[in-house]
C-alpha cells in the first residue's frame, strides 16, 4: 500500500512537532523544510489543525505548536483520516470490473487495508519520536532552532 504524499507530509510534521521543544515553526518554515509546496504544506496544517493534533497562531511569536491531541494520536487513525476510506481497487469505476459481483479479491485487499490501519492503530505520534528517531530529527532538520 502506498500512502498519499499528504498522509506522509502530515505524519512528517507532527512528528518534527513533536520534538520542536520551545520552536515555534510557521508553515513556510515547515514547507521549507520538508522540501515540499508551501501551498501542500498549508493545506495539510489546515487539515491538521482542523482535527485537533496542532495549533497555529498568526502573528509575531504565532507558529506552529503540537497539541496534547496531536502528541496521544494513533498514527492509524491519522493514516485513516488522510487515506479515506476507499477501497484499494476500483470495482465499479467508469468500466465496472465484470467480476465485482462475485470477486474475491476486493474482500481479501479490504481486509489488507485494514489489518496494515490495525498495526498502526497502538503506535502514537510520541512512540514514533522516541530515540533514535527524535534526536535524528533534531539533527537533520532545517527548523530554526527558536
Amino acid at each position: 500500500m502506498r500512502l498519499l504524499r499528504s498522509t506522509d507530509l502530515a505524519l512528517r510534521v507532527l512528528m518534527r512537532l513533536a520534538v520542536a521543544g520551545e520552536a515555534h515553526p510557521t508553515t513556510r518554515e515547515v514547507a521549507a523544510a520538508m522540501d515540499v509546496p508551501y501551498t501542500h504544506a498549508a493545506k495539510v496544517v489546515a487539515e491538521l489543525q482542523h482535527m485537533g493534533l496542532l495549533a497555529a497562531r498568526r502573528g509575531r511569536g504565532g507558529g506552529l505548536t503540537l497539541t496534547e491531541a496531536g502528541r496521544e494520536a494513533s498514527v492509524g487513525g491519522i493514516v485513516r483520516a488522510f487515506e479515506g476510506d476507499d477501497d484499494v481497487v476500483e470495482c465499479e469505476g467508469a468500466t465496472p470490473c465484470p467480476l465485482h459481483t462475485g470477486c474475491r479479491l476486493r474482500g481479501a485487499l479490504r481486509r489488507a487495508q485494514e489489518a496494515f490501519f490495525a498495526s498502526l492503530d497502538p503506535l502514537t505520534i510520541e512512540d514514533m519520536v522516541a530515540a533514535p528517531t527524535g534526536p535524528l530529527l533534531l539533527g537533520i532538520s532545517r527548523m530554526p532552532s527558536s
